[in-house]
């Protein structure tokens, strides 16, 4: 049996990690003198909607020095032991993101239900006024990450903690704006049981999409039978057996295959056009194609629950 690699092709979309260090060294300067601010003005108002917004933002400050850290390390070429570079790391810090998420969600809940059962005087204008900075520096850093969300994961965990410290925020102000006019103090800790929940239905899709990406499964936006239908469409192909499609990163997925060719070896413009569709119509842009001539080959990776 022969193995060719088909080369990373160069279709219509790139799907190479963005370079967003300009990105998440603004977010987390701001983020750093925003949870100081918020944390002192939540003391000084009394507010644990401020302090819980404050605590969350932190966790946040921590989880953008993780994902920067992972955009770095996954742009670091291979090594010898790490042949496919750390490119794997981006999906490590997605899942840390949101786990991480989950985490600051439990203590909002916890500081909450410990003033829901003893309320205590909010300074209203002070929550307010702080609230909404938090407002628009969050809004402002998230804005930062919308255009590389959609295409990696781990700039989708940056979005969402910067998305979550906005709705956060927005839901301090109000409750500040409604204490202010009814007096009301258990709507402080209450909102920010309803900003927790809106933060835990967020992150349950970004918690999901890291474990699956971690446990190596088609990633997703992939259709492994579309995938599977087009290689076994291609000229010369009786079958295709040991497809595995896996990503090697939150932007970067690889695809290894076995082509049952019985007319013989198709040639090196058969594999390079093979991966340029590969690559431009669902987006695997790292592909290697083993070619099998002899249909009465005994390949040990030919049954499908084999691995």
């Amino acid at each position: 049996m022969t193995k060719d690699h088909a080369g990373d092709a160069h279709g219509g979309h790139s799907y190479a990690p963005a370079d967003f260090g300009r990105a998440f060294a603004i977010d987390i300067t701001l983020n750093v003198a925003f949870v100081i601010l918020e944390a002192v003005c939540g003391v000084l108002a009394n507010s644990v909607a401020l302090l819980a917004d404050a605590g969350h933002n932190l966790s946040d400050v921590l989880g953008l020095v993780v994902a920067w850290g992972a955009a770095a390390l996954s742009r670091r070429p291979p090594s010898a032991r790490y042949t496919y570079g750390l490119r794997g790391s981006s999906i490590l810090a997605a899942l840390f993101n949101a786990l991480f998420l989950l985490v600051a969600v439990g203590g909002i809940a916890w500081e909450a239900m410990q003033r829901m059962l003893n309320p205590q005087p909010v300074q209203s204008m002070t929550v307010i006024a702080v609230a909404s900075a938090g407002i628009a520096i969050n809004g402002f850093t998230a804005w930062l990450f919308m255009s590389g969300r959609k295409t990696d994961l781990n700039i989708e965990g940056a979005f969402q903690h910067m998305a979550a410290d906005a709705a956060v925020s927005l839901g301090v102000v109000i409750a500040a704006v409604v204490i202010l006019a009814t007096g009301w103090l258990w709507l402080d800790p209450l909102v920010s049981l309803g900003v927790g929940a809106v933060i835990l239905w967020g992150t349950w899709r970004l918690l999901r999409e890291s474990v699956a990406l971690s446990l190596n499964a088609v990633p997703a936006g992939i259709d492994r039978s579309a995938v599977e239908a087009f290689l076994e469409g291609l000229g010369g192909v009786e079958s295709v057996h040991d497809l595995h499609i896996w990503p090697m990163s939150t932007t970067e997925t690889a695809l290894t295959c076995h082509l049952v060719m019985p007319s013989g070896h198709p040639g090196d413009e058969f594999l390079m056009h093979a991966a340029h569709v590969l690559q431009h119509d669902f987006g695997i842009g790292h592909v290697t194609l083993q070619i099998e001539i002899d249909r009465a080959t005994a390949c040990a990776l030919a049954p499908s629950q084999v691995v």
